[in-house]
């Protein structure tokens, strides 16, 4: 007797078990509300199925978000996928699958605000997914919608977090949160006081949205958080306009509806005792009207004497969202501080990007100010050799496919080619034209369009990749607004070295002391047993290689097409000329000169980079007019000439 009343209490208990363990019995409490379903009053339904507790709980609001639950006729709901005429289903509590007929069940699809409070209630359950993926996907749905019933379960997440970068950002989202939504004042400010170092745009629209304000205009100054007091009278009409709109003045009378009362009015050919013939003096019109507001005909006449009076007698205002004048003082404080830190991190940033187009621009310029500053060549056709460089970095990659080892070949390789090309074009043609500056001009100009149409012809007419290495790909992050991408540094240091190779072969090498003696002076340099010519042609030759591991080095993250040389012959010759013909300091000084006032017109005016081009044009032809040498002048005796 024992042993069967112990057997019966065990079933009793199992039975009460399984109970406990489902989830239907939920649902089925609240399956009115889940089928048609309000978003004033479904909190109450999905708080009741997270309190459950149940595993299966998160997966039926997942599902009900995605519309896939279906409800039987019976009431009960289940996971479904419709196939035809029929429909798969899946058991919310025991996972078992089974098929029926479509047109026994209804099919559920909760609206947006609906699915946006599901969502909002399964974030406490991805927080702390053992899927990486799913807790990066709740922290990215708090991110993009805050709420204060999300503080406590991010709170929650973050000590068994073991990702670390996923860790930073949820302590990132939760002072976010805190200075928003902390129940204490002190934990606001606190929270609010931690995101003075926080430049990002998240940080300062979180400052921003504590220090939301609305407009306001009331007979005398309310109570509450006043952020400022405005002086009617800087902007009369519009303080009226308001007036106006809050219901504590009559609206303004237009002139056609002061025409309209005052043809309303006429009596025996007057109108206000004034005879019509007097109505064309707008005066007259206004004194007319005036007449018929006092014998109570029309409204007053809103002149600027009763529109000033109506504005004195009331108080406008701008009041914060939040009450609390402790949090407000404290969230304009960090935002002032976290604007400067911005405005800093900005001009940082701009200078960053300024160094880096001033080393693109001496890269492209330093093969250009040897020739022309040499020989007094003006090569129109030295873009085409930063473009020939660019193709050679290409060819180069179609055969080797490692980009590191591509662009350590490419880079000897596109010194080569251009080099030669440059002797060659030297001994074919420059040779013959020195001393002779517009034929020589000519010349190169029809050697630039040849050689962009063999390029075309050999390569096409679409751009073609240069890839750059695995380790160049990315940027320098600082912080949210100082960044600068690899390829850009890399440029830099390729431009440093460049400039410090440059002065060791004119200061320490014999053809450096050769160059620098036919450049001051060819005819005595002649005279002390230098060949010119030959000299000519190997600084004609070196101008022409090093415009090609420019191409290579801007090809990495400009287009490489047959144009391309054409979008840096302007800067090149801009550069020369401004930092001084024949010195490589000059040209360091030009380029950064020219990189750092197109930045800044870029920045005056960052929708239109071809105006900051054509103003830096302008501003060059204007600084040669009063430093015709350029930065820093030739000296020697070819200074002179």
């Amino acid at each position: 007797m024992r042993s069967a009343l112990l057997a019966l209490i065990m079933v009793i208990c199992s039975a009460f078990a399984a109970i406990a363990q489902t989830l239907q019995p939920t649902l089925q409490t609240h399956k009115a509300e889940i089928a048609k379903p309000a978003r004033n009053s479904v909190s109450a339904t999905i708080d009741d199925i997270v309190a459950s507790g149940l595993p299966q709980a998160t997966d039926f609001l997942e599902q009900w978000a995605e519309k896939n639950v279906w409800q039987r006729d019976d009431g009960m709901f289940f996971i479904g996928a419709a196939e035809g005429d029929s429909i798969s289903l899946t058991d919310i509590d025991t996972q078992g699958t089974s098929s029926a007929a479509k047109s026994d069940f209804k099919q559920l699809k909760p609206n947006g605000g609906v699915r946006r409070l599901i969502a909002t209630a399964l974030v406490q359950f991805q927080l702390i997914d053992p899927d990486l993926s799913r807790r990066e996907t709740a922290v990215a749905s708090i991110a993009r919608r805050p709420a204060a019933a999300q503080l406590g379960p991010l709170l929650a997440s973050i000590e068994p977090e073991v990702d670390v970068a996923l860790k930073a950002r949820k302590i990132q989202l939760a002072n976010f949160l805190s200075a928003r939504f902390a129940e204490d004042a002190q934990d606001r400010i606190t929270a609010i006081n931690s995101l003075s170092s926080d430049t990002s745009v998240e940080a300062r629209a979180v400052l921003n949205q504590i220090l939301n304000t609305k407009t306001g205009v009331a007979k005398s100054l309310p109570d509450g958080n006043i952020a400022t007091q405005f002086d009617p009278m800087k902007a009369p009409d519009a303080s009226y306009a308001a007036l106006v709109e809050a219901g504590f003045a009559p609206a303004k009378q237009t002139s056609a509806e002061i025409k309209s009362a005052l043809e309303a009015n006429i009596v025996d050919g007057r109108i206000g005792g004034f005879a019509l013939t007097q109505m064309n003096d707008p005066a007259n019109r206004e004194a007319a009207y005036a007449a018929l507001a006092a014998d109570g005909v029309v409204p007053v006449l809103i002149t600027e004497t009763v529109r000033d009076a109506a504005l004195y007698e009331h108080v406008f205002y701008e009041m914060y969202d939040e009450a609390n004048v402790e949090i407000t003082t404290a969230a304009q404080t960090t935002l002032d501080a976290v604007e400067s830190r911005v405005g800093t991190a900005q001009t940082v940033d701009l200078t960053l990007d300024a160094l880096s187009l001033a080393s693109i621009f001496f890269l492209a310029a330093i093969g250009l100010a040897i020739t022309f500053g040499v020989m007094g060549v003006i090569n129109m056709a030295h873009g085409e050799f930063i473009m020939m460089g660019a193709y050679t970095g290409y060819v180069v990659q179609l055969f080797i496919t490692n980009y590191t080892l591509s662009l350590i070949v490419a880079l000897p390789l596109a010194f080569v080619v251009t080099f030669g090309a440059g002797v060659m074009m030297e001994r074919l043609v420059i040779r013959r034209l020195y001393r002779r500056p517009l034929e020589t001009l000519l010349a190169t100009f029809g050697i630039s369009i040849a050689l962009q149409q063999l390029a075309k012809n050999i390569f096409g007419t679409q751009a073609r990749p240069l890839t750059s290495p695995d380790w160049l790909a990315g940027a320098w992050v600082l912080n949210d607004v100082i960044q600068i991408s690899y390829i850009r540094i890399a440029i830099f240091v390729l431009a440093l070295m460049f400039l410090g190779l440059i002065i060791y072969i004119l200061k320490r090498t014999r053809l450096g002391l050769e160059v620098r003696a036919v450049t001051q002076n060819p005819g005595m340099a002649s005279s002390m047993g230098i060949n010119p010519d030959r000299i000519n042609m190997m600084t004609f030759g070196l101008g022409s290689g090093i415009a090609g591991i420019a191409g290579v080095a801007i090809g990495l993250y400009a287009k490489v097409t047959s144009e391309m040389g054409s979008d840096y012959i302007v800067q090149s010759f801009m550069t020369v000329v401004v930092g001084g013909v024949g010195n490589v300091w000059g040209t360091l000084a030009g380029a950064a000169m020219i990189g750092f006032g197109q930045k800044g017109i870029e920045w005056l005016n960052p929708s239109n980079t071809l105006a900051a081009q054509t103003y830096m044009i302008l501003f060059v032809i204007l600084f040669i007019q009063f430093r015709p040498k350029g930065i820093v002048a030739l000296k020697g005796r070819a200074a002179g000439d």
